[in-house]
């Protein structure tokens, strides 16, 4: 089953795409948007082309309790309305997204270390997509469950943005 795993940013939304046997997640680009209502618009020729049948949205829960927070709420809000413009034949799926951004960022200093040469700006434009495809491979994996989203009580804390 082909899978576009989804980064949403205020600036920023990293996409990630699996192979056709649902195995390998890739990177595959980092879309620069001015709203949410942009990202939908640059996302759905994508769900288009590569035949996608899964949506995988990175969820940005509460860093302390995994609870959501207003971001998380608005991320949930953008991922249903995607899904529903994409069509009956996209699933929509919710996975914890906490730390995906750490981990990418990890993975590029490790590779510069390793001597690959990685500008500021090429930094910038490969992290999101290494986060969603970060986030992809492990739910592919089996390591990264789907997030009810239905049954979830929200921050007693109010949350922040993540």
């Amino acid at each position: 089953m082909r899978t576009l795993a989804i980064d949403l940013g205020t600036r920023r939304v990293g996409l990630a795409l699996s192979d056709e046997g649902g195995r390998f997640a890739t990177p595959l680009d980092v879309l620069e948007v001015s709203s949410p209502q942009q990202a939908i618009d640059l996302i759905l020729p994508v769900v288009t082309r590569e035949g996608v049948q899964r949506l995988v949205v990175g969820l940005p829960l509460n860093m302390a309790d995994a609870s959501i927070g207003p971001a998380a709420r608005q991320t949930i809000e953008w991922g249903r309305e995607l899904s529903q413009r994409a069509g009956d034949r996209v699933a929509l799926v919710f996975v914890d997204e906490r730390l995906s951004s750490f981990e990418a960022e990890q993975s590029l200093i490790t590779r510069k270390r390793g001597g690959e040469h990685i500008t500021r700006k090429k930094k910038k434009q490969q992290l999101d997509a290494l986060a969603a495809a970060g986030f992809l491979q492990a739910f592919l994996d089996g390591r990264l469950p789907a997030q009810d989203v239905d049954d979830r009580p929200p921050s007693p804390f109010g949350g922040g943005l993540g």
